[in-house]
């Protein structure tokens, strides 16, 4: 009995030696171990990286060393990985949108989760850094970038080629009622150029007080070419030839009665503290000059956008100035003043609206009009998508 009671005991003693060298190992394991990752958190950090490299760590098992995206199959996520070689794709949306996804996860753009969010991993410099090397990706200039791509005031023309779609409304607020719509389809065909279709349709009110309604005004087709674009200055320079044709009727107010051509130009800058500058600037000129006037008009839109928090909404408060001249002897410029503003209303920010007023600022015959627009970059996806 003794011996068995000095064997236990024995025994016990062995295990907890055993026991007590082994924590000790583990300690001694667990303490180089956090020496190591220091001393590679030190050498990372000071040793410079590259944008190349980041992506290379980061970004290529999804996305592929060339940019072109990992088989569907392979990852198997739900959508497609984006071919970031692709310049059509690639050009079209500014550096902050494609930092936020990276930084926030795609839901912070109406994506799916497939994308995850690196804000813990990387800095917004870094991913600054992952962006520029992106850039190189596609290997054709001719595009303009995305952040050339302004925001769209309400009546001067924009210079970047874009696919969207608008439905504006422009209500007169004095003296007979009027309430004219117009449906904008503008896409984009090469690195380029656009091709644009305007369809407006309104309802008028006559002297007497009846209404002319539903009726369509003269339709337009028109072809835009970015004939400069340099994202280093931040210029965009297009040149534009629209053709009118009479399909509206001219006795009851939609339309001229006549076909007018209606070449223009259209500059775009960017400016300091997220601000921006539209000009425009043309003529039109009358097949039938007994139906319509020949007229120029020069257009300018200054504002700047304001996003909500790092990552959200965008608002973008603009003026416009607004001025057109007869060419008739003893003709006076008319002038106008458009103050607005446009908000993205979805996460994707694909679908805007911009509201404002255009008043007069020298005939007091000529009615103010409040005026709004719904745009949807249908290029982004569908209206109902990333909500």
């Amino acid at each position: 009995m003794k011996i068995k009671q000095r064997s236990g005991s024995l025994l016990f003693l062995m295990l907890t030696f055993f026991f007590i060298a082994a924590i000790t190992q583990t300690n001694d394991h667990d303490k180089n171990s956090n020496k190591l990752v220091e001393a590679a958190s030190d050498t990372v950090l000071k040793t410079p990286t590259t944008g190349e490299k980041l992506y290379s760590e980061a970004c290529a098992a999804c996305h592929g060393v060339s940019g072109k995206g990992v088989a569907q199959s392979q990852l198997g996520f739900a959508t497609p990985v984006p071919d970031f070689s692709d310049c059509d794709f690639a050009s079209r949306e500014p550096d902050g949108d494609w930092i936020a996804v990276a930084h926030q996860g795609g839901p912070v753009r109406g994506f799916g989760k497939d994308m995850p969010a690196f804000g813990m991993a990387l800095s917004e410099q870094e991913l600054q850094q992952i962006m520029d090397h992106i850039r190189t990706l596609c290997r054709d200039d001719n595009w303009p970038r995305g952040e050339l791509n302004l925001p769209r005031p309400l009546v001067t023309e924009k210079a970047y080629p874009e696919d969207e779609a608008v439905i504006s409304t422009s209500v007169d607020m004095e003296n007979e009622g009027s309430v004219m719509n117009e449906l904008v389809y503008e896409q984009r065909f090469g690195a380029r150029n656009q091709v644009e279709i305007v369809m407006p349709f309104g309802f008028r009110e006559s002297p007497t007080g009846s209404w002319n309604g539903g009726q369509l005004g003269d339709m337009a087709l028109g072809i835009k070419r970015a004939v400069y674009h340099n994202i280093d200055n931040g210029s965009i320079f297009s040149v534009t030839g629209e053709v009118i044709f009479p399909t509206g009727d001219r006795a009851t107010g939609f339309g001229k009665g006549t076909t007018i051509f209606e070449p223009f130009v259209s500059f775009g800058q960017l400016l300091p503290a997220n601000s921006f500058l539209h000009v425009q600037s043309g003529v039109e000129l009358p097949v039938l000059r007994d139906k319509a006037t020949e007229e120029a008009f020069w257009r300018a839109a200054l504002g700047t956008s304001l996003t909500h928090g790092s990552w959200g909404r965008t608002w973008s408060p603009m003026v416009e100035v607004l001025g057109s001249r007869e060419f008739e002897s003893g003709a006076v410029n008319h002038w106008d003043i458009a103050p607005q503003v446009q908000v993205t209303l979805n996460k994707r920010q694909h679908i805007m609206m911009n509201v404002g007023v255009r008043i007069p600022a020298d005939d007091a015959s000529r009615d103010t009009q409040f005026m709004v627009y719904i745009l949807w970059d249908w290029f982004d996806g569908g209206p109902f998508e990333g909500w």
